[in-house]
């Protein structure tokens, strides 16, 4: 049978963690838990603490963590199987006798690691031969030096097709081709699948070679720069990292880990000295190498070159990581100058430079901000609609509903102050007219159309009634003096008769008698002195003074009508995201904080129209003129 998770869970339970760490660590009691100076970072402070109830060890300084079986693979340097034998000794339990099926698989990845390690021999042989004086000569004008050279385990793979075969002449032909070393055309002959090229091995987290990565010297039509083995038994390329194997015990040290894009720049920081740099293997990130990653750090940070190409490949891995989410564990995003990989950086500006990057990076929240925000134009009311729909799309695919809850709020936070920002003072009124000048209608050379006096007479009826005073009546009013501009704003005073149903009836007649305008009578629908609303005694309105000019009154008025029609349709929306706050209580917290300060945004607009209206003089002649 095979080790099953429950078996290891039983292994887990008959072990005292605390007692085995004490074996080679001094804890002492805090609380509930063990506390002590880690092992696997020097440190004065401890910060390494073991939870017997939880059954793992974690440590606030360099991020170790795991569980018994870990402790005994990372700490005490067994490979698994051995780490679970003497484990299995201690609890009283017998290991379970391999599965047949699996045992002949592991055989055989045994075997095809026979043929990757020797074919790695191979190409190291052939770097220091005479065949790799070329490739020699490339790795030196590339800056790397001998000792990163040795461990990295560059090596050449000759010009030849059949290379492989005469110098691993022990391993079948079946075996090279099923380790990904020969590959066959249509034609069924068989080839070496690296030619010419200068080799680096991929490991898998125990350092053992599980296949290859090669690139060419000279750019050539049609040769691909990079070419990765393909995926095999030992190899899957969406489960492996690069330096996995080096960068872990380094990560330890420093709290971080750095995912660069392919792995000569993850050779060209090791050359810095930056060794916490891992990549991914011609893919995107993939979730389990998100995984492999978040076992590392809360925070892995991710650098990716600062042309499109590069922002494209922050996108797909921020995309990848959303679903994944969890508390205390996300995303950190670096941006190169572009054109620039890590390795033209460093050799322009040095390692320091690349530090302070890696230093402060990008939250993966600001990121996608930024990204959808300038993906394109957002000059319409549609397009920044489309944002906000982008980014709800976003956060719909986070399966943590804390966070979720949490994205959506700041977000849309974010969002409302792009999308409505405040509105800036508005320009002092130009001087007024002399008292009884009419000036010309915007845009039109013909005098203004006026009402019969019929339809004159219908309109003071409806004017005098109880809504004499306050913005309303002021609005109503200007736009009896200005009837051209009913029709610009029939749209907002549609929306406010649905919302004011006490207004309905004057909005109602007001577009009615609108449409009955003439050319025979004043250009007014009232006169200055028939039944039109009084103005509040501290507020004077620039659109029913007679000297204002009746361009700068129009806009006057529009300011007018937006503050009119926004604070009743804001209140509504208000109510209505209140009454389903039982069904959906994120939602409807983050609308609501939305609203209401888009609500405030509209008070501090109405004091400041009420102050600068306040403000206006007041000509004793203005009424009667």
């Amino acid at each position: 049978m095979a080790i099953t998770p429950q078996w290891k869970d039983e292994l887990r339970a008959r072990i005292t963690l605390s007692s085995l760490v004490q074996r080679s660590v001094k804890l002492t009691r805090a609380g509930r838990e063990w506390k002590g100076c880690c092992p696997f970072h020097d440190e004065k402070t401890p910060s390494f603490y073991v939870n017997d109830q939880k059954q793992f060890y974690h440590c606030f300084g360099c991020g170790a963590h795991g569980d018994a079986i870990s402790w005994m693979v990372d700490h005490a340097g067994l490979q698994f199987m051995d780490a679970i034998k003497e484990l299995a000794g201690m609890a009283g339990m017998e290991v379970p006798a391999p599965d047949p099926i699996m045992a002949k698989k592991a055989e055989a990845r045994a075997s095809l690691i026979d043929v990757t390690e020797a074919a790695q021999r191979f190409f190291v042989e052939s770097l220091s031969g005479p065949q790799g004086g070329a490739a020699r000569e490339y790795l030196q004008r590339r800056g790397f030096s001998a000792q990163i050279m040795r461990e990295f385990g560059f090596g050449w793979a000759p010009d030849d097709r059949q290379a492989l075969p005469k110098a691993l002449g022990q391993f079948g032909e079946d075996m090279l081709e099923a380790a990904g070393m020969r590959a066959a055309n249509e034609q069924g002959e068989r080839y070496d699948r690296f030619r010419g090229r200068v080799m680096l091995p991929i490991q898998d987290a125990r350092g053992r070679v599980i296949a290859f990565g090669g690139r060419i010297l000279d750019k050539r039509d049609g040769v691909a720069k990079y070419l990765n083995s393909p995926d095999t038994d030992l190899f899957d390329k969406g489960r492996t990292l690069y330096n996995l194997h080096r960068a872990a015990p380094a990560a330890r040290q420093s709290g971080r880990v750095v995912v660069v894009e392919g792995y000569m720049d993850v050779i060209a920081l090791a050359n810095a000295g930056i060794a916490d740099a891992v990549a991914p293997l011609g893919t995107a990130l993939t979730e389990m190498q998100l995984e492999l990653l978040w076992r590392m750090v809360e925070v892995p940070v991710l650098c990716f070159d600062g042309d499109a190409a590069g922002q494209r490949a922050a996108m797909r891995a921020i995309a990848r990581a959303l679903p994944m989410l969890a508390p205390m564990r996300s995303l950190g995003i670096v941006r190169l100058p572009s054109g620039l990989d890590p390795d033209d950086l460093i050799k322009q500006q040095g390692k320091a430079a690349m530090e302070r990057l890696l230093a402060q990076p990008a939250q993966l929240i600001d990121t996608l901000w930024e990204f959808e925000r300038d993906a394109q134009p957002l000059a319409t009311p549609e397009a920044k609609a489309g944002l906000k729909a982008r980014l709800m799309a976003h956060v719909e695919t986070i399966a943590d509903p804390e966070i979720k809850s949490l994205y959506r709020r700041e977000l849309g936070d974010r969002f409302s102050a792009f999308a409505y920002p405040p509105r800036a003072p508005r320009a002092p009124l130009p001087p007024r007219q002399q008292p009884g000048q009419r000036g010309a209608w915007k845009g039109a050379n013909l005098p203004p159309p006026g009402l019969s006096d019929e339809a004159r007479a219908q309109l003071s009826a409806i004017m005098a009634g109880g809504q004499r005073q306050g913005l309303m009546a002021a609005v109503l009013a200007g736009l009896a003096r200005y009837p051209g501009q009913i029709s610009r704003h029939a749209e907002a005073l549609s929306a406010l008769a649905r919302i004011a149903p006490e207004a309905a009836p004057v909005i109602e007649s007001l577009f009615e008698l609108a449409e009955t305008l003439d050319s025979r009578g004043p250009h007014a629908i009232c006169t200055p002195t028939q039944s039109q609303p009084a103005p509040s005694a501290d507020i004077r309105y620039a659109f029913l003074d007679d000297g204002t000019d009746p361009d700068a009154a129009c806009e006057d008025l529009a300011e007018a009508v937006s503050l009119l029609v926004e604070r009743p349709a804001l209140e509504a929306a208000l109510a209505a995201t209140i009454s389903r706050f039982d069904s959906d209580p994120e939602g409807s917290f983050a609308e609501q904080t939305r609203l209401r300060a888009q609500l405030l945004a509209v008070e501090e607009r109405l004091k400041a129209f009420g102050r600068r209206k306040a403000a206006a003089p007041v000509d004793s002649d203005e009424n009667t003129a």
